[in-house]
């Protein structure tokens, strides 16, 4: 009986295994995920009858079209890493990036598709991602297809409306930008979202390689409502690329060029199913043309993530730089090449995780890290040494401006032991940033998103000079942003906000910025003339003093004199606080045949205040401080007492000429004036030895009513890109005009003779660079890139030669990726 009973048991559990082994093998021969989403102009039109296909790398698993609310849905039936294909007529073909689903994942993917020009591109500066064409503020997107094989960051910027970059030399040789005639730390540079910033600003753009960089984005506005300090003038944001084939992707990238230069590159990258992952490293070394002037960049980029889910995403990128490279300082002024150099070692890295917790609701998590070391060393006194003076000078020269006025004599180019000089002389800069960053948005409607922030940043640094105390600084920031963005109808479209900075050095600050975008007649690729867009911004920035400026502050050095308090309040010197900035811009921007064109006029106007000043130990003796009084007034002191505006204007244009040649052009006209400066009234330089000794000088900061140092009023671009089957060509040129500068030397009685008059100083130059590939097969590429087409002879800054004409040429081999088939 009960053997009975177990054999009963055995056969119901048997009939119950087989019938769930059933119901299992239907639901897995049934079962079905699907890809969905809404197809959009870049207005947020719905496009209707869309064709939109599923994509299994290349091969099309599945086809449908969009119905009348603009919506797919394509099936998904078996594991793998997917695309959605999308095109309409009128419009171009728009791929989404790759993601990985199953028979068992609904996952949503938005296609905007777009004309023949950049309108379809992506910002991310109103904080969520906006097509340019939604966007009032002035934005600027370069993709990796626009600046391949070229080595640095600083050249595709030279092809942005508003910009200007000046390099003290050659490679490696301190590079600075301008947006819109801001000063050169007033630009908020990120990268991965993470502030490449030093503290209070500074960016050396000449460390700045394009390994791995997928994307640049160009807000020519100040920005402090999301970016907190140092968007005074404007923000650069750096994008690394990611894996996107489903197979390993190998490749190596070797080149050499003149001036003893060359560069290798190893990288992989791929998808495996939730996971993305890109690691490249490259290292780049050349001699220049000067002497000691070597220069050497090696960069690692990584990027890895994890997507569980269609709702959550988990990122980690990190980039590392390790620079060296020899200074000869301004060789043209002096005639001899200094015995200098510095190194750096770079690290940037993040983590963010974006979660979609509804439909309408998102939010992001981010940590980020900074590390900065920088080490300045002077290694011997270079110079002809006059033991009377125990000076070392120059060669004797005569030096020749653009505007035509010369100068002859030597200038002082190091100081001996008894002015506290010791060599090897050693200056270390390193800094530390951290920061947390909290953002939740949600979209109310179609029309309507709302955005919060919160972020805290922790910052340490130090300066410090071989043989003195270290002058150490540390700053906790909070920053809070609230933001609405959307649209009235279906053609005005807006950003307003505001940002609340608690900084840890000046205290509280609100930051707020507005953009509207009209159009009086919406794009469409069916009409001649189309798209009609009135756009306006307007935009509050700030800026934190960095370490040294807090430190050689002149309301400091006054305050431990015996007359202090009464200078301080005769000049109103007030302790070293932020730098700020007002901006407003307006224009219009126009589509033209049929969608393949566009052109562009903007209007801007800026006001940059309480910007931090040199004052010179010859201007500290005006005000009557002895010169031995404090060690700190043999190198002078600072003091927010700078003030200018920069207005202009900006014309752009770009053209789709054919489907395989796309070309692009600028013009900026800045006129840029000087409004108040300390060391302006208080000692400007006149040099009396020569025919112009009635001309007042700027020896270290322009004069008021002058330009401020090193902007043009006129600068222009133009780029042509062509991709044909194999090939691909790229010819760009960059057009500066006469700008404004100073020698900043001294003489052998620290006179004023060397000085020449600051108008039109540096003179006006043309530069053209090309690049080229030929792809020989599916793996190997070659490819070429020359800089300085005509071999110009000139100087970005006074006294520093530019490179003359400069080539590359190499290999790139490809092993794997979607051309890699196992068997």
């Amino acid at each position: 009986m009960r053997s009975t009973l177990h054999a009963s048991r055995a056969i119901v559990r048997a009939i119950c295994f087989f019938v769930i082994a059933l119901l299992l093998s239907s639901i897995q021969a049934t079962a079905q995920g699907t890809l969905r989403g809404t197809v959009k102009d870049p207005l947020g039109a719905i496009v209707v009858h869309a064709k939109v296909e599923l994509l299994s790398g290349a091969t099309v698993a599945a086809t449908t079209t969009t119905g009348q609310a603009g919506e797919y849905v394509l099936p998904v039936k078996t594991a793998g890493i997917y695309r959605v294909r999308a095109t309409a007529p009128t419009f171009q073909t728009s791929i989404s990036q790759p993601i990985f689903s199953t028979p068992f994942i609904n996952s949503n993917i938005d296609i905007t598709l777009a004309t023949g020009t950049l309108t379809q591109q992506i910002t991310v500066t109103t904080g969520t991602p906006t097509p340019i064409a939604q966007v009032g503020a002035p934005v600027t997107v370069l993709t990796s297809d626009s600046f391949r094989y070229t080595p640095q960051v600083a050249d595709p910027l030279r092809l942005v409306p508003g910009l200007q970059l000046t390099q003290s030399g050659q490679a490696g040789g301190t590079t600075a930008l301008y947006i819109r005639g801001g000063n050169s730390n007033a630009n908020k540079v990120l990268i991965d979202g993470v502030p490449a910033n030093d503290i209070g600003g500074a960016v050396e753009f000449a460390n700045l390689a394009t390994v791995g960089v997928d994307q640049i984005e160009v807000l020519r506005q100040p920005n402090s409502t999301l970016y907190g300090s140092d968007a005074l003038a404007g923000v650069v944001s750096l994008t690394t690329a990611r894996g996107t084939t489903g197979l390993p992707l190998f490749t190596y990238a070797g080149d050499a060029g003149n001036f003893g230069t060359y560069s290798q590159a190893v990288s992989a990258s791929g998808l495996f199913r939730q996971f993305d992952y890109l690691s490249e490293f490259s290292r780049m070394d050349t001699r220049n043309n000067l002497p000691r002037d070597q220069f050497h960049n090696a960069t690692y980029v990584g990027n890895f993530g994890w997507t569980p889910n269609t709702d959550n995403n988990l990122r980690f990128t990190v980039r590392h730089l390790a620079v060296a490279a020899g200074q000869p300082n301004t060789i043209q002024l002096y005639g001899i090449a200094d015995a200098a150099g510095y190194k750096e070692q770079e690290n940037y890295y993040s983590a963010i995780w974006n979660n979609q917790t509804t439909n309408r609701w998102h939010n992001q998590i981010r940590y980020g890290g900074l590390r900065l070391n920088y080490q300045y060393t002077d290694y011997a006194p270079t110079g002809i040494y006059d033991p009377n003076t125990d000076l070392y000078l120059g060669k004797p020269l005569t030096i020749t401006g653009a505007n035509g006025y010369s100068v002859t004599g030597q200038a002082i180019f190091q100081y001996g032991a008894s002015y506290g000089s010791s060599y090897p002389s050693v200056y270390k800069a390193p800094s530390k940033r951290d920061f947390v960053y909290a953002q939740t948005d949600y979209q109310f409607s179609p029309r309507l998103v709302a955005l919060g922030g919160f972020k805290y940043e922790d910052e340490r640094g130090y300066t410090l000079s071989e043989g003195s105390t270290p002058n150490s600084i540390e700053r906790g920031n909070y920053s809070y942003t609230l933001q609405l963005g959307g649209a009235l109808g279906d053609r005005l479209y807006y950003t307003l906000g505001s940002g609340l900075e608690d900084n840890g050095l000046f205290g509280f600050a609100a930051t707020p910025r507005a953009s509207l975008a009209y159009y009086l007649a919406r794009p469409s690729a069916a009409h001649w003339l189309s798209g009609t867009k009135l756009h306006f911004s307007f935009g509050k920035g700030i800026k934190e003093p960095n370490i040294s400026d807090q430190d050689s502050s002149l309301y400091d050095l006054l305050a431990s004199q015996p007359n202090g308090s009464s200078l301080i309040s005769q000049y109103h010197v007030s302790p070293i606080g932020p730098e700020t900035s007002r901006s407003y811009d307006g224009g219009l921007d126009q589509q033209l045949w049929n969608g393949r064109a566009r052109i562009g006029v903007t209007y801007f106007h800026n006001e940059f205040t309480n910007g931090v000043e040199y004052v010179p130990q010859s201007a500290l003796l005006e005000l009557g401080i002895p010169a031995g009084s404090d060690p700190a007034t043999q190198f002078g002191a600072t003091i927010n007492s700078m003030a200018f505006r920069a207005r202009g204007a900006e014309a752009e244009g770009e053209y789709q000429v054919s489907h395989h040649l796309f070309a692009r052009g600028g013009y900026t006209y800045l006129d840029a004036a000087v409004q108040r400066s300390f060391s302006s009234e208080s000692a400007p330089a006149y040099n009396t030895s020569s025919d112009f000794s009635t001309i007042p000088i700027g020896q270290y900061s322009p004069l008021i009513g002058a330009r401020p140092f090193r902007r043009a009023p006129h600068t222009g671009y133009f780029s042509l890109n062509y991709m044909r089957s194999r090939w691909y060509g790229s010819l760009t040129g960059t057009l500066v005009g006469r700008r404004d500068d100073s020698t900043y030397l001294s003489d052998e009685n620290f006179g004023y003779s060397l000085l020449l008059p600051n108008h039109n100083l540096l003179g006006a130059y043309q530069r053209l660079d090309l690049s080229g590939s030929y792809e020989v097969s599916h793996a190997v590429t070659a490819y070429a890139n020359i800089q300085n087409l005509l071999s110009e002879h000139y100087s970005e800054a006074f006294g520093y030669p530019a490179l003359p004409f400069t080539f590359r040429t190499g290999l790139k081999v490809s092993f794997g990726g979607e051309s890699w088939s196992i068997r």
